[in-house]
């Protein structure tokens, strides 16, 4: 079978990596593979602690990719050399305030309904896990089970994959899908016998995807920062989130700060204000980072949806399969995304946690 996937993020590199590893033939058309949201995420791996009310489809798909990702990243770095970053490290929810701690409790209660892994701490219990934590914080709550991965080398070792498997890079951009075939900007033609498209945010801009999940998939701007320590440890060995920002401490002394959530169409600018605003809010959980060096403030575009969930699957267009739409999941869901989509290719069918994110649950808007 012949693959052509539009998109070298980290969707599209973990399908074409996979996809080639079943022995189908793979090329991959993007202008600078690894270049895009991929490179700008956390990478924190947390199913649990980011559970929103309501997506409990959602919640499962996450918990199974998370379950796979350790063998994920064994594989990947036993054939490539590369170090992905990835570890274990857990989770600590933290409450400022009052308010925090209510809605903290309420949280909590939510997550044992759904019969997930927290603890609740107390503030002296949370700031004897972690003493770099503020003193002034009211509590907190521990996820053991959640971890990380660096995603810059996540994509890295993806990209040396996809090459020792053969998988053939065309670094032009597509200006639309005909599928079975790509129409590039060049004007030249790549025919496959299906087009996989996972171009993220822009998937929805490409000519002749209009007609499988139309405006669906649109950009959600996200900024983050990034620390080092200059000597001695950070101040703080899991990832933390508050209710305004998340801090991420890397093994290698890099400490990511993120992430806002802004609708502002395809702008990538980095602002003063959203620099400002999470360095704040991360010095209010752990004043210590005022000592960090400060030396990338960077922003991306996550592919969001209608209802936060990703669209994978075959679409409307016949040998056209959607992979993209994963918005605050794309690290996350790389693996179970992967393992999916060449199930589909290879079988004709859809593994079954993956049908309720089908590209055609939007055809009854569409048709509007």
């Amino acid at each position: 079978m012949r693959v052509v996937v539009v998109g070298g993020g980290v969707i599209g590199l973990s399908i074409a990596w996979r996809a080639a590893s079943r022995g189908m033939s793979v090329t991959v058309v993007d202008p600078a593979p690894g270049s895009g949201a991929s490179a700008v995420a956390a990478g924190m791996l947390a199913p649990v602690t980011e559970v929103h009310y309501g997506e409990e489809a959602l919640l499962e798909l996450n918990l199974e990719s998370s379950r796979r990702y350790p063998r994920f990243v064994a594989e990947l770095e036993e054939l490539t050399g590369a170090e992905t970053g990835y570890r274990s490290c857990g989770t600590v929810t933290v409450a400022r305030d009052a308010d925090d701690l209510a809605a903290l409790d309420e949280l909590v209660a939510y997550q044992r309904g759904l019969g997930l892994d927290v603890e609740r701490l107390r503030s002296r219990e949370l700031r004897r896990l972690e003493p770099g934590l503020a003193p002034t914080v009211r509590g907190g709550a521990l996820v053991a089970g959640d971890h990380q991965v660096d995603p810059r080398r996540l994509v890295a070792a993806l990209l040396e994959a996809c090459r020792r498997a053969a998988v053939r890079f065309l670094p032009e951009r597509v200006e639309a899908v005909e599928a079975p075939a790509v129409i590039l900007e060049s004007g030249g033609t790549e025919t496959g016998d299906v087009v996989v498209l996972a171009a993220g945010c822009w998937s929805g801009q490409v000519a002749g995807a209009a007609a499988a999940f139309g405006r669906s998939v649109r950009p959600v701007k996200g900024q983050i920062v990034r620390l080092r320590r200059g000597a001695g440890p950070l101040p703080i060995e899991r990832n933390v989130r508050g209710v305004d920002a998340y801090l991420v401490p890397r093994a290698g002394g890099e400490l990511v700060i993120g992430a806002t959530v802004e609708e502002r169409g395809f702008d990538t600018e980095v602002t003063g204000g959203a620099v400002h605003d999470l360095l704040r809010a991360a010095l209010e959980l752990v004043p210590d980072v005022a000592e960090l060096t400060l030396v990338e403030a960077a922003a991306g575009l996550r592919p969001g949806t209608p209802d936060n969930a990703p669209v994978v699957g075959p679409t409307a267009v016949d040998g056209l399969v959607a992979a993209t739409g994963h918005y605050r999941n794309g690290i996350l869901l790389a693996p179970v995304t992967a393992d999916a989509v060449v199930e589909l290719l290879a079988t004709g069918e859809v593994p079954a946690g993956m049908a309720p994110f089908s590209p055609r649950r939007f055809d009854k808007v569409l048709s509007r």
